[in-house]
């Protein structure tokens, strides 16, 4: 039987990367899926692939940044589908590369509040139906940088070690009700993201394949096939736990 057969998963950032690989991983599964973030063209492209593998899903445009798109977004997902009993909050950005000094205030609060509010607000209004229905699963998306610190990446690093804490206080709030509240922590994953990088840069390629112990960059499977099993039965007594999905970066 498929791990989530009959299972309702919501995904946020499900246009591209790891999130459109999680949405996908989901439908395979046997989930019904809810794609949602604030591109639109990537989101429903999205939804075209899980469509065309047989499976069944519908996007939904938020900014998670804003505390009505997100409420919104949840109660589309249950008038939509009935339940949520899988929420994989991945929607992020990795903002400017500066010094922490030379950081822009209005950089900073864009990146805090999509890639740290934005958790806190999915669970917000996540949590609430899932208590309704007597329990389910979360995955929020961090990153190395939550585990490490990175040089001229102080509102991402700072935003990441955020949702560790976020997860693990949710988890303990929860835990008895039903609902398992975990972390993924991806390294560098090839995404849009790392290509643009590698459009300037053409052979940062090749240092991000060494930092790595495995000697090469992830793949968004990779970390989508993490989320499933997080979000899954398989992993039924995971809670408030940080996966680090790096390819050996953080254990040097």
């Amino acid at each position: 039987m498929s791990k989530l057969n009959g299972k309702v998963a919501l995904v946020t950032g499900g246009s591209a990367g790891i999130g459109r690989s999680t949405a996908l991983a989901f439908a395979r599964e046997g989930a019904r899926v809810v794609v949602a973030d604030y591109a639109v063209d990537g989101g429903e492209e999205t939804v075209r692939l899980i469509k065309e593998g047989g499976g069944e899903a519908v996007f939904i445009k938020v900014d998670v940044s804003i505390a009505s798109d997100v409420e919104s977004m949840v109660n589309k997902a249950i008038e939509t589908y009935g339940r949520l009993d899988c929420a994989a909050n991945n929607a992020g950005i990795s903002g400017p590369i500066v010094a922490s000094i030379d950081l822009e205030e209005k950089d900073w609060d864009q990146v805090v509040n999509i890639d740290l509010k934005g958790v806190w607000l999915c669970m917000k209004y996540e949590i609430p139906h899932m208590l309704n229905q007597g329990g389910g699963s979360i995955v929020n998306t961090a990153s190395m940088a939550g585990i490490v610190g990175f040089p001229a990446q102080a509102p991402y690093v700072a935003s990441k070690h955020g949702v560790i804490g976020l997860t693990k206080s949710a988890a303990l709030e929860y835990g008895t009700q039903g609902i398992r509240v975990n972390a993924v922590c991806p390294g560098v994953i090839h995404t849009s993201m790392v290509d643009s990088v590698i459009e300037v840069i053409p052979d940062i390629i090749e240092t991000l394949n060494k930092q790595a112990p495995v000697g090469r960059i992830g793949q968004p499977q990779e970390v989508a096939e993490c989320i499933l099993w997080l979000c899954s039965d398989d992993a039924s007594f995971v809670t408030g736990h940080a996966l680090v999905v790096d390819g050996g970066y953080v254990a040097q």
